[in-house]
């Protein structure tokens, strides 16, 4: 070795400098990827959206009428096959109640192009069934709608699509 060798030959040196390009570059690629490719999941009217939910809260809390939903949910969902989903509707009084209508929606928290809705039918005395099928494997965030006048209800439930 010569004192005069220069230090960028160093395999250590030329390591850890590789090691910083790849990983300035990874970042570049994920920084470009997330802003080419948002899935557009914010709303353009964010704040007048929350403002009505706060004015509207406590209106919604006074008319409740104390109903209790219970999800009825298949053990296993696979992607693109049926499933049947219920919804149980009963009064504070335990005795079944019809709405006027029960709407299934199902959200991808990873893509807002995949949401849909169902309508749900009646098949007994407080119990709204539908066929549904998920389009896409992952998670799906579900939201039972039940109407009653100008009143909405609501009850929320987590479901894996064709995940073990």
């Amino acid at each position: 070795m010569t004192d005069k060798q220069s230090p960028w030959r160093n395999p250590w040196v030329q390591g850890w400098i590789g090691l910083l390009v790849v990983f300035i570059a990874a970042n570049m690629v994920m920084i470009y990827l997330a802003v080419s490719h948002s899935p557009g999941l914010v709303v353009d009217d964010y704040y007048e959206r929350g403002q009505d939910y706060e004015k509207n809260m406590l209106k919604r809390q006074a008319k409740n009428p104390g109903w209790q939903m219970k999800v009825i949910a298949p053990e296993r969902v696979d992607v693109a096959m049926p499933a049947r989903y219920g919804v149980r509707i009963v009064g504070k009084d335990g005795y079944p109640v019809s709405p006027d209508s029960v709407t299934f929606y199902a959200y991808r928290p990873a893509n807002a192009k995949l949401d849909f809705s169902v309508p749900m039918e009646a098949t007994d005395s407080g119990i709204y069934e539908a066929d549904i099928s998920f389009p896409s494997l992952g998670v799906w965030d579900i939201l039972i709608s039940a109407k009653h006048g100008d009143d909405e209800y609501n009850l929320s439930h987590r479901v894996s699509a064709g995940v073990n």
